[in-house]
């Protein structure tokens, strides 16, 4: 997620530099062809243009609101998750009674957080961080590294628990399985009372819901035929857009004098650029915006959040609390 104030009109123009090369070789192909060839047949009616970007807009508003809501509900699981979790670490604290015990049940959940992350960073083929103008922006504007899971178990659960966790197929989900049969075996030694251990498997249901939650959000995509639908129409209006601009801007060569007379159609390059430019970005704006879990520079920060709730359990525990990573000279935290 960029953490500062605002992208520069720089790094956006640099993210989007291929459309703007793209887009301005229709916007003057036609014009040259108009002016200088003597293709008069090029120029449309404005009005097939006018409707085409009227249905553009439309479908790119409907786009960029859905993906939205999906980053959003993104954010709202994973406020839930570090709510839930200073919950976790309060009750661990306070009902079982050896901080040894305490500790092995909080460190257990850290791990959890570690297995839910890079979960939700493996690699689907729907996904946009691979696409060349991303992995161009993400070299200029380096983020923090990730730490594999291996090296994250090692330091908080023991080397048998870390194999098994590193052997199940859903990593998070044999952490939850561990943490309901540590608390099973703490009631049934009677280091917990049945009434804690009905709490604690609250929480443990609650983070399953949680988890739940957000393998929907990564492991569905955006519906894929409206993803397409609308760069298909973007696309389309790019070749259109430029072909309507030159009778309207022929129509004002008797209006003016000067240089300006009789080379009107010329303003419509950059004229088309900029409007087709806006509509090719903002569905750019859409496909970063779809996959809130894929690491790049508009996701939700889960590694960043996962920081925070570590250092606020080591807190709980009465630990020295870990000092939150300075923030990147490039704003981008994971």
């Amino acid at each position: 997620m960029h953490t500062g104030t605002s992208y520069k009109l720089s790094e956006f123009l640099s993210w989007t530099r291929d459309l703007i090369g793209v887009q301005l070789l229709l916007s003057a192909t036609p014009v040259i062809l108009y002016e200088l060839a003597g293709f008069r047949w090029l120029a449309i009616p404005w009005g097939v243009a006018f409707l085409l970007g009227t249905t553009v807009a439309l479908s790119a508003g409907f786009k960029n609101l859905q993906t939205y809501n999906r980053a959003s509900e993104a954010q709202q699981i994973w406020a839930s998750i570090t709510s839930s979790s200073r919950i976790w670490g309060t009750l661990c604290r306070d009902i079982v009674g050896s901080p040894l015990l305490a500790r092995e049940l909080v460190y257990r959940h850290i791990a959890w957080l570690a297995a839910l992350r890079h979960q939700m960073r493996e690699a689907k083929p729907w996904e946009a961080s691979t696409k060349p103008y991303n992995l161009a922006y993400a070299k200029r504007h380096p983020a923090e590294s990730e730490p594999p899971l291996a090296s994250e178990l090692a330091r908080l659960v023991g080397p048998d628990d870390a194999a098994r966790i590193l052997g199940a197929s859903s990593k998070a989900q044999h952490v939850l399985a561990m943490q309901s049969s540590a608390a099973k075996a703490l009631v049934d030694a009677g280091t917990l009372t049945p009434g804690a251990f009905g709490e604690l498997q609250k929480l443990i249901r609650d983070f399953h819901d949680q988890q739940s939650r957000s393998e929907r959000i990564k492991n569905f995509p955006y519906p894929r035929q409206h993803a397409f639908i609308n760069t298909l129409f973007v696309r389309i209006l790019g070749v259109i857009l430029p072909l309507g601009m030159i009778g309207e801007f022929e129509r004002l060569n008797p209006l003016v004098d000067g240089w300006a007379k009789g080379h009107m159609v010329w303003l419509g390059i950059p004229l088309s650029l900029t409007i087709c430019w806006m509509y090719r970005a903002l569905d750019r704006v859409g496909e970063s915006t779809e996959n809130p879990f894929e690491g790049g520079a508009n996701d939700v920060p889960i590694t960043s959040i996962c920081r925070g709730i570590e250092a606020d359990l080591r807190d709980l525990l009465g630990e020295s609390r870990t000092e939150p990573p300075t923030r990147n000279a490039s704003d981008i935290a994971l």
